[in-house]
């Protein structure tokens, strides 16, 4: 099994309020794990690659802004 290869967002610049994603398994096993920057030995949520995919698209078209 290929391991997750976790990266953390060039648009993150907010103290270490960020979440790692290991976008290499989507392709290969359909999944996109997700996990806190502050703890990167502590568990991961793994979403299915294409609820992850809506989930950027919802980001990108501005679906979760507050306030």
């Amino acid at each position: 099994m290929t391991e997750p290869q976790f990266f953390t967002s060039s648009y993150s610049n907010n103290g270490g309020q960020c979440v790692e994603v290991a976008a290499n398994l989507a392709i290969t096993d359909g999944i996109v794990p997700v996990r806190d920057s502050k703890n990167p030995t502590g568990p991961a949520l793994t979403l299915p690659a294409s609820a992850f995919a809506t989930f950027v698209e919802g980001v990108k078209d501005g679906e979760f802004l507050v306030g």
